[in-house]
């Protein structure tokens, strides 16, 4: 969202500076010029655990970041639309995947990289899915032959081990991210790179 920062007079060249605009109490880029505010907010992925005959939906990815790595389908929301319609459409998009997204799995926060990310189970409609623009790969994996040492991300790893402990159950609490990221199996190398920013 953008909102004119009424603070001061501004001249007329186009540069932006960091201060705090009237009514805030973060300091933001504003436009010197005509007082744009750039609020620069957290990011919201969604995502799903998709399932077909017990084997799980798992795209291996064909961009950056983590090229390579194998990852559950899920992204960045679009404008209007709901967590769960852009939790499918990320299926679609990956895997050319069409799923019946249902319970909540978790609501994953991501401070160090400004994402909230949030996976849902969902049932595939068929075993018809193929590589989309942003794979290299798909398949479906039984949960032993998982690529647990080349999971791409943390929250793939937390929503994996969070569907398989509800995968049985109708109505739970959805879960959050554990309390020390850096702990997640497989992701030392990862943490180690945090540490050291």
């Amino acid at each position: 969202m953008t909102f004119k920062d009424r603070s001061r007079a501004y001249r007329n060249d186009l540069s932006f500076s960091k201060r705090v605009p009237d009514g805030d109490a973060i300091s933001r880029n504003i436009c010197d010029h005509c007082g744009l505010i750039n609020y620069e907010n957290p990011k919201i992925v969604a995502g799903v655990v998709a399932v077909w005959q017990d084997r799980i939906l798992m795209c291996r990815r064909a961009i950056e970041p983590r090229l390579g790595f194998w990852t559950l389908p899920a992204g960045f929301m679009e404008n209007n639309e709901t967590i769960a319609e852009g939790a499918a459409r990320e299926a679609r998009e990956e895997a050319c995947a069409e799923v019946e997204t249902n319970a909540l799995i978790g609501v994953y926060n991501v401070a160090r990289i400004s994402q909230v990310q949030i996976f849902y189970r969902a049932k595939l409609v068929s075993d018809d899915i193929a590589v989309g623009p942003e794979s290299a790969e798909v398949a479906l994996f039984a949960w032993d032959d998982i690529p647990w040492d080349n999971l791409a991300f943390p929250s793939v790893y937390w929503a994996l081990q969070h569907y398989r402990e509800t995968k049985d159950r109708g109505s739970f609490v959805p879960f959050s991210e554990p309390a020390d990221w850096a702990a997640t199996p497989g992701f030392e190398a990862l943490a180690a790179r945090y540490k050291n920013d």
